[in-house]
Order: structure tokens, then sequence, then C-alpha cells
């Protein structure tokens, strides 16, 4: 064997040798493909590690277009027109924004953010995005919000929307205008994804891929050939939910998947990456993680440059910039580039030498070269690898606005034009205003049977229609009856179970239901044997894209581990967001995909709104459907876990979301009630509202479903049961969860200890009373000549006697939600403050919530009103051992 020799890594000891191999690599590509090279390599690597050779992995490659010029498929439409297009449609989202703004001071809008990335649209819509139609299923595109009104400018050519529409965005509350940003509760009929709020549109995308698949292979609906395109700026990438998933994409084979990454280089207050390059940073992350990388850097006016770049100078120069440099040459012009770019060596000065500073500023970005951003869809749909693809596009922020913005830091803050702005960007694109009008920054459209709008609307009718599109033709499910549910509307026998088991026993029945058995989406973060529903993988399986390819460990047990790739049950592991983006996809299925899913997401409650608020609003924004079930909820009923697990305010945080429906029942009978009452409201009246249910892991008995309750559950109060008539002295005990079992408790300690009668209502959901509270209180102002209209808290109270106590294990202001409504003097008592780990005794008198508590505080209320001694209440303290003297639990 001959001696070692020591190369460093940038040394080539033998250039003759090292062009043979690079000879044969380059006949292995033009005889056997690239494929085949790229085999051969793979093997070489394998063999030389295996050898003992120590070969470092980079996930980089040179900052060049990943697709050579000549393998780059040609577009086929007219660049001419397209460019007319495009310069129209760059012209009039520009417009929209500056008009706005002049017209109300300050209301926002972006024009840099569209400006570079018209090119990734225009692209797009004329070549690759499928509307929904009779042959097609239609492409999901999730546009970046900030990019809107290029997507509304588009459509005002098409004839979608009218010139005074665009006048009015950002102006909706007449029932004109067009919304900030991509929102589907907002604009219903149009948009489909609510994706301005950072890093949403990419986790939603892929979970939206991902579910595709999963209908697909469960013979729900055919996906074939359908693709998630996600458009996303490279700043926003570094938002956690952005590149959270991109794993998860690469190991389902999501080939069904195409991320746009618009790197136009800077982010809201300067550079994304100053001193180092983002599209080399995404390059690893997304190579890394198993995807198809396609790097679209350089413009076509490039491709001559590098074919002299015989001694690779010019790509060591690309290589060695930073993404702080590339801002500035952008910014700076023609002479400056050629200074600080090409003048570092001379063989680079030589080579734009005969070059003028006009040629050197108009060396072009990928993004923005519509022949190099064709190649790039046209082999991110025809990849065949099994793997998502992201397409990394180099841009320039506020490209076309000049000294207004183009490449600088101000430029994403820009929402106004001056005059001379304004004509440097009319001349560049060609835009037939006049310099009377210009001033004004008027819109323009061509006449409709000019080459450019018939051209347009011949390409949308090409690919099946126009997008954006919301459809309407919604599919309404045939529920089953409430009887299906009988078994939990009776007494429990003496048999004692939580609500999380009753929640899992409704959902064995809805899945063995014939009509919507199939359209059941349980969806659950590694909890599954948590909340009890391990005793459905046999039956219904997990969903895996390759089903099971191991034995379980547990393969002898009945309920064991079973994956399949017609699994119903979708186990996300340990992730929140991205349950919560399943949710969504599901949720949204009967527009996005023409099928009604109905989702269960059960997740631990504490780690519910407050881990994935965003994602809880966005699937309001979207109109998602389906129930949300906070389990083992409350404060005071996970007694082990302590203070990070421990929920007391999910329930508030929930009813902040104005479409979201949320309930903490008690008993079996009234989870049934709410749930059928939530199918036929989204599913048969096709309701845009989704529902919170906290469930419990408490056992205990459950009591019969009382005749006549069922609608006072779904509004949000009922009669639970009637106190001793014989006794004078009354209270209201009101409550929810498993402390509404306190309450109960606590009416024989009154009867019995104090010769006090107490009612008690069981509260499924302040929250829906708050919003009824309101709607009358709303009335009632407007109507002032008319008889008011009475609360539905008021109207059940309204014959009740004495004060009333309200305990749950939430925090107080729950309860308090509905004070303003309550016809009597009010107490409430609830668990703010940490949570804690003890046993549920110890945490329920820590918290003030038990029946001692709510005994002692329904007696405070009579002292204060007159019917019992005030040493009454001192006595009842001594007598359940209350320290009067204990520190409040908010505070320790």
């Amino acid at each position: 064997m001959p001696p070692s020799r020591d190369i460093l890594p940038d040394q080539d000891i033998d250039p003759e040798e090292t062009g043979e191999w690079l000879a044969a690599l380059e006949a292995v590509i033009e005889v056997e493909g690239p494929a085949r090279a790229h085999q051969l390599l793979e093997a070489l690597i394998e063999k030389s590690r295996r050898s003992g050779a120590y070969i470092p992995f980079s996930p980089y490659t040179a900052y060049i277009n990943t697709i050579p010029a000549h393998r780059e498929a040609r577009s086929p439409g007219d660049p001419a027109v397209e460019w007319r297009i495009r310069s129209i449609i760059r012209w009039n989202a520009m417009a929209m924004v500056v008009q706005a703004n002049r017209h109300h001071e300050g209301v926002g809008g972006h024009i840099a953010s569209f400006a570079s990335a018209a090119t990734l649209y225009d692209v797009g819509f004329n070549h690759f995005w499928h509307a929904p139609s009779d042959d097609h299923g239609g492409d999901l595109v999730y546009i970046q919000g900030h990019s809107a009104p290029g997507i509304y400018a588009r459509s005002f050519l098409e004839g979608r929307l009218d010139e005074d529409q665009l006048h009015n965005f950002r102006a909706e509350v007449g029932g004109t205008g067009l919304s900030s940003y991509p929102h589907a509760w907002l604009m219903p009929d149009y948009w489909q994804f609510a994706t301005v709020s950072m890093g949403l549109g990419p986790i939603t995308a892929i979970y939206q891929a991902r579910f595709m698949k999963y209908l697909e292979n469960r013979g729900v609906s055919n996906t074939a050939g359908r693709k998630v395109w996600c458009f996303c700026g490279d700043g926003e990438m570094d938002e956690p939910e952005s590149m959270g998933a991109i794993d998860i994409a690469a190991r389902e084979g999501l080939d069904n998947l195409i991320f746009v990454v618009n790197c136009n280089l800077q982010r809201l207050d300067g550079p994304v990456r100053g001193d180092a390059k983002i599209i080399q940073e995404l390059e690893g992350a997304f190579r890394g993680a198993g995807w198809n990388v396609i790097k679209v850097i350089w413009g076509a006016l490039w491709d001559g440059l590098l074919a002299q770049d015989h001694d690779g100078k010019l790509v060591q120069r690309m290589n060695e910039a930073v993404d702080g440099e590339y801002q500035a040459y952008k910014a700076n012009g023609g002479d400056y580039t050629r200074k600080h770019f090409f003048g570092k060596y001379p063989e680079l000065e030589r080579m734009v030498a005969a070059m003028s500073d006009e040629d050197v500023r108009r060396l072009n970005r990928g993004g923005h070269d519509p022949h190099k951003v064709y190649a790039a869809y046209h082999e991110a749909v025809n990849n065949a690898g099994g793997r998502p693809t992201v397409i990394l596009a180099k841009t320039v922020k506020g490209y076309g606005m000049g000294e207004a913005g183009e490449g600088q830091n101000i430029t994403h803050q820009q929402k106004k034009m001056g005059e001379t702005a304004l004509k440097e960007f009319r001349d560049r694109f060609e835009i037939p205003v006049s310099d009377d009008d210009i001033a004004e920054a008027p819109f323009y459209k061509p006449a409709e049977n000019s080459e450019e709008i018939r051209y347009l609307k011949e390409r949308r009718e090409a690919l099946g229609g126009y997008l954006p599109q919301r459809r309407q033709d919604w599919e309404t499910l045939e529920i089953p009856p409430l009887s299906t549910f009988d078994k939990l509307l009776q007494d429990s026998g003496g048999r004692e179970m939580s609500t999380t088991m009753a929640f899992v026993r409704i959902l064995q029945l809805l899945t063995r239901d014939r009509n919507v058995g199939k359209r059941v989406v349980p969806i659950v973060p590694d909890e599954a044997r948590t909340f009890g529903m391990e005793g459905m993988f046999r039956s219904l399986g997990i969903y895996s894209p390759v089903g099971q390819l191991f034995t379980p460990e547990d393969s002898e047990q009945l309920a064991y581990y079973k994956e399949a790739v017609d699994g119903q049950i979708l186990e996300e592991g340990i992730t929140e967001a991205g349950s919560m983006s399943s949710f969504i996809a599901a949720g949204t299925s009967y527009y996005n995909h023409g099928v009604a899913m109905i989702p269960f997401y059960i997740f631990y409650s504490m780690f519910g709104y407050q881990r994935v608020g965003d994602l809880c609003w966005a699937a309001g924004d979207m109109r998602a459907r389906g129930f949300l079930l906070g389990g083992t909820a409350g404060r005071t009923t996970l007694n082990g876990e302590g203070l990070q697990h421990q929920d007391g305010h999910s329930q508030l945080l929930m009813h902040t979301i104005p479409n979201c429906r949320a309930y903490d029942p008690t008993f079996a009978y009234e989870l049934a009630v709410i749930v059928h009452d939530g199918m036929r409201r989204m599913f048969v009246e096709h309701e845009d509202v989704y529902y919170y249910l906290t469930v419990m892991n408490e056992n205990y008995e459950h009591p019969a479903l009382p005749e006549g309750v069922a609608d006072g559950i779904v509004r949000g109060m009922y009669r639970f049961s009637e106190g001793d008539k014989r006794l004078k002295t009354r209270v209201q005990l009101l409550g929810s969860g498993t402390i509404l079992r306190e309450s109960i408790a606590a009416v024989d300690m009154l009867a019995e200890d104090w010769k006090v009668a107490a009612d008690v209502w069981s509260v499924p959901s302040f929250g829906e009373l708050r919003r009824d509270g309101l709607a009358a209180e709303r009335w009632n102002t407007l109507h002032p000549e008319e008889e008011p209209r009475a609360s539905y808290v008021a109207q059940c109270l309204a014959e009740a006697a004495g004060p009333a106590v309200a305990a749950t294990d939430y925090m107080k202001a729950y309860a308090d939600l509905i004070r303003p409504f309550v016809p009597m003097p009010y107490y409430t008592l609830g668990t703010d403050g940490y949570g804690r780990s003890d046993t549920r005794e110890a945490l329920r008198n820590h918290f003030e919530v038990d029946r001692r508590w709510i005994t002692v505080t329904a007696l405070k209320a009579l002292a204060d009103a007159g019917e019992v001694e005030r040493s009454t209440v001192a006595e009842a303290i001594r007598k359940y051992g209350i320290d009067p003297d204990k520190p409040e639990p908010v505070t320790v």
C-alpha cells in the first residue's frame, strides 16, 4: 500500500486525475442521466466510508442554480404577453396599497413582498395551478399573506373583483372591501387558507398534504395528481412552525407537497442573514430532512458569464459574498456591484469589462426570471422520487420600486410612493398612465378583448377555472340519532367512569355508524393510552403510509399497537402544533376536498390553546368544523402532575375565539347531547363553528339524562336538582365539570347542618350563556321602545330564591362571565393561581372550591342578605376545619 499523503481540502495534487474522474462523471450524466450518476456517487461514498476513509457530510451545493441551463424545461407560454400581464398586476397591487393609505392614513398594507414574488405567482397561475373541476380535484395554494394585494390585482384583471373593491382594500366594514390578508372568514367565497400569521402556512400545508394522502389511502377521496403549494418568505422560516415539521413531510413521502420560499434576503427590519446565506442555510436544513431541493438563484442573464467561468472564479465569488452584500449590490446599482462584487478578482473584472453599468445592474436574480421559475416548477411537479420539494428562489424585495425601496432595509414598511417613484415604476413596467394622472396612482385594466385579458383568461380556463376559490357545494352528512348513545344517556348503574372514557365510548359508537363512521378522524398527540383510547388501535388502526413494517412487542395483547395504510387514527407523536394542523386539514375537508370529515382531536388541556393558540385562531378563520377535547382538564382533577400540567384557564382562552363553542360537561349524557347537537350544527346545518369540550380523568357515577333538559345543556344551563321545598332559606348553586359534584354534595351539608335548601344548576357553558346575554343586551339597547329581552340566565333564575354561588375548576373569571346577567347577588369560586401536586381533596381545599368552601360561601351570601346570622358563617368555618388565616391560593 502506498504511503498516505496529507492533502488539504482545497488542494488538488493531481489535476489530471481529477479531470479524468470528472470526464467520466459527465459521460455518465450525458448517457445514463443524473439519477444514475447520483447512484454511482452514493456507492463510491459508501465504499469509501466502509474502507475507513472519513468523508464529512455537506448538506450544501454551490451557490448556483440546481438545474443547469441545458436541462431547463422551456415554458410553452408567450413570454411577452406574460410580462405585460405581470407588469399590470404589479402596478395595480402597488396602486391598491398606495391609494388605501392616501384615503385612510395608517390602514397599512405591503408593496414590497409581492413586488419580489410576482413572477413566482404568475408562472404558477399561468401554467401549473389547477382549479377544482370535473377533471381535477384542484391544487391547494397557500398564498403568503403579505402578497395578498397581488392576488387581488390578478383577480381584478380576471373580472372577479371590481375597481370599487380594490378602492376598498382594508376597508371591510361597509361590506365591499377586501381583507388585509387571506381570511376565509372575511372572504368566504375566495380565500381558503389563513397564512399571514408567520409559520402557520408551512406547517398547515405539510399536514394538509399528509391528510390528502390519508384520504387517498383510506379510500375516502381520490386526491391523486393534486399538489399542495406553500408560499413563504425566507424571514418567515425562522418561525418554529415553519421548519418544525419538515421531517414529517419527507418521512411520509409527501411528493404532493411543494414549498416555494421567496428568498428576497430581507425580513421586516433588515437582512435575514446579513453575515451568511439564508438560501444555503435552508438548503442544508431541507436536504438534511430528506427534501428535494431546487435552488433558483441566478436569472438567464448570468448564464453567459457562468459559461465563461472555466476557472470557477465566478462561482467562488458567488459562494463568498454574504446576503448583506447581495442586498447592497441591488440597492446601490451597477457601478457599485462592478467594484465590490466583480472587482475583488481581476478575472471577474475582465469578465464584465465590456458590460455597461446598466448591463451589470440588469443581471437578474432567478426568482424574477419566468423561464428559470418555470423550469423549477416543472421539475417539482414531475418529481417522482417520493419526496417533497422545496424551491429556494432568490429575489429582490421591493423589485421595481427604485429609490422608493428596492432592496432597502425600509422596504417592508413602505406603503406610500411619491410622484417621482410612481413615474419610475410606470416607466419600468410600461404602464399606460399619463403624467397628468400619475399622482393618483390609478388602476389600469386593458380592454376585455385585449391580448392580455384574453390570454390570462385562456390560461385559467385551460387549468379548470379561477384561483383562489373556496367551494360552496358542501356535503350534508346523515348523522346518527341521539339514541345511538343510549348507554351514555342512562344511569351508569353504580359503575364509575370519567368523562374522558365517556368520550371514547362516543367515538367508538360513531366509528361504527354506517353513515359517518368512515368520516370520523380521531387525532391524538401520543397520549392515546393516557386517554384510554388504546382499545381503538386494533379496530381502527393508526394511519401509516407504509403500513406496519415491524411486529409490535405487544402483538399478543388484545389492544396491541397496530399501524395500517388505511388506519383511521392520526397518532401524531408529541406535537400539539402538528395535531392542530391535522385538525385544520380534516376540519376544512368539506370545502377543500368536497368530503365532510369529522375530526376529534383530544389533547392534554393544559397544553392546548396556550401552546397553539395561533393555530386555534386560524382554525376559526378558516371555518374549520370539528371537536377539540381538552383531556385531564381542570386544575384539581389531575392531582399528581403539578404546576405546568394543571389547567384552570383553557375554557376562558377558547372562549376568545369568536366561532368556537366551549363546554365543560360533568356527565356522560351532557357530553353525548353536546356532541350530537354539534354534529347537527356543523354537518347538517353547515354552521361555521367548532367545539372545545373539556373532559376529565376523575371517575364517578353518572346519572341518567333528565327529561326535557337537552335544550338547556346546549344553551349552557339547566336545573339539575331542586332543594327541599320545606326549608324557607334558599340558595342557588351553579357548577360545571367535576366541581359540579362538589356543589351537589354541598346540598346535603346546607340542608342537614344549616337548614338551607339549595337548587343545583349544571352550567356546561358559561361562555355560551355570556354570548346569549350580550346578544340580549344589544337587542335591548337598539330597541328601546320594545319589550326588553331577558337573557337565558335571567330566564332560568327568574323564579329562583336566594343568592347564587358558582364554583368551577377554572379561574373565577370563568364563572364571572355571566355576572351581569344573574338577577341576584352572585358569588364565584375558582382555581386562581398556579397548580401543584397533591390529592384532589387537598387541591380543592387549597383552591377553595370543595363542598365545604361552597357551603361556607353560600352561608356568607345569605348573611350578606340578612337571612342568617354572621355567627353562623363563623360556626361553619370552625365546623369544617377551615383556616381563616390561610393564604390566598393565587399568592402561594
